[in-house]
């Protein structure tokens, strides 16, 4: 009972900033979808941020009906001719128009126009993104060391190596390697994965091969994950600890390289599930994102932010995957319209959404099941 008690308390605490950060992401992303259809000449019925039973909404000029829905675990734009929330055609009918054929339907729509609405909601995920943590980075700028060893743990894989107290880090598989957190990154999602270092020593550059050990950290509220650890550590002496500023341009790329990594690392722990290296434990849902999000929230509002740029990045590119339903899945019908000439069939495309609505269903279960393991165990 206490642990329910529990539970419950912590689920009602979190809801407000779960809510904050899930509206955040999923409106941008619906927004995209919007202002592209609309720039295309495709008509909106309606706009809504959440799923069910509407709360509060409002229809503007253009007939659109802005909404606020009862479940907030997502968001829709229904473009005119859609039949449902999916985007599932209702066929091509010239004449479906609204307002004296001032909007035109989707289906009907040029398929480059047509394509160019469906991307553009996670294209407008990656720019939230982007534009959150380039004016984090302008504001905070960003701390930084010198990729420079200052003590070698024992027993370690850099003990084994050869690595020593001086060592600067150059390269890893031929990658260049600026800061201290360079090396961080890179090694802490490759656990049990060989990897080749050149280092500075004296003056001169020495080539070692090692593998990150696979080692279970906790962060600051207990969230446990496995990373890869070489086991060597910087000091403000060794490292030079400072804080990097940005100028706008600067921050606006700085924005895009942590974007761009946060892609490459989910696609890198995709990889390795895949391969068998890793773990799923780690694929979360709403359970886990509103834990973050509670997590965050005691930071202060400059982290939860940033976690909605972290969402962001997640959702834009998991609507990519070529999963009938997604995003990604349209742009492969489109892609096979393309080369055809014509659509698949109504058919195919029936089988494709049925096996795609499975698909995602099994993935939230799986992830849901993720979440409550979590807070069980």
């Amino acid at each position: 009972m206490e642990f329910l008690t529990s539970s419950a308390g912590n689920i009602l605490t979190a809801l407000p900033p779960f809510l904050l950060v899930l509206t955040i992401v999923v409106f941008f992303h619906e927004l995209g979808h919007y202002l592209v259809g609309r720039w295309c000449g495709i008509g909106a019925e309606v706009f809504s941020v959440g799923f069910g039973r509407e709360i509060v909404g409002f229809t503007d000029r253009r007939g659109t009906r802005w909404k606020l829905s009862l479940i907030p675990l997502g968001g829709y734009v229904k473009f005119v001719g859609d039949e449902n929330a999916a985007s599932m055609p209702t066929g091509s009918d010239s004449s479906r128009q609204l307002e004296g054929g001032r909007d035109g339907s989707f289906p009907d729509a040029a398929l480059w126009r047509r394509a160019a609405t469906v991307a553009a909601g996670p294209v407008a995920n990656f720019i939230l993104a982007i534009v959150i943590f380039a004016v984090m980075f302008g504001i905070n700028g960003r701390m930084i060391a010198d990729p420079v060893v200052a003590e070698v743990q024992a027993e370690s894989a850099a003990e084994a190596a050869g690595i020593l107290p001086g060592d600067r880090f150059v390269a890893i598989d031929g990658a260049p390697v600026e800061t201290f957190d360079d090396v961080q990154r890179y090694v802490s999602v490759r656990p049990d994965i060989p990897i080749t270092i050149t280092m500075d020593r004296d003056g001169g550059p020495v080539d070692l091969t090692l593998t990150p050990v696979r080692t279970e950290i906790s962060d600051t509220f207990g969230n446990k994950m496995e990373v890869g650890r070489i086991g060597v550590v910087t000091d403000t002496n060794a490292g030079n600890f400072r804080v990097r500023e940005y100028g706008p341009l600067e921050a606006v790329g700085e924005g895009v390289a942590q974007s761009w990594y946060i892609v490459t690392r989910t696609v890198d722990y995709i990889g390795n599930i895949v391969t068998g290296r890793e773990k799923p434990d780690q694929l979360g849902g709403p359970i886990r994102v509103a834990k973050y999000s509670k997590d965050m929230s005691t930071l202060g509002f400059a982290a939860l932010i940033q976690l909605a740029a972290v969402l962001s990045v997640s959702i834009g590119l998991l609507n990519l995957m070529p999963i009938p339903m997604l995003d990604g899945g349209h742009l492969v019908f489109y892609a096979f319209e393309a080369v055809r000439g014509r659509p698949p069939g109504e058919a195919v495309q029936e089988w494709a959404y049925r096996f795609g609505l499975t698909l995602v269903l099994a993935l939230m279960l799986f992830a849901t099941w993720n979440d409550v393991t979590m807070l069980v165990g």
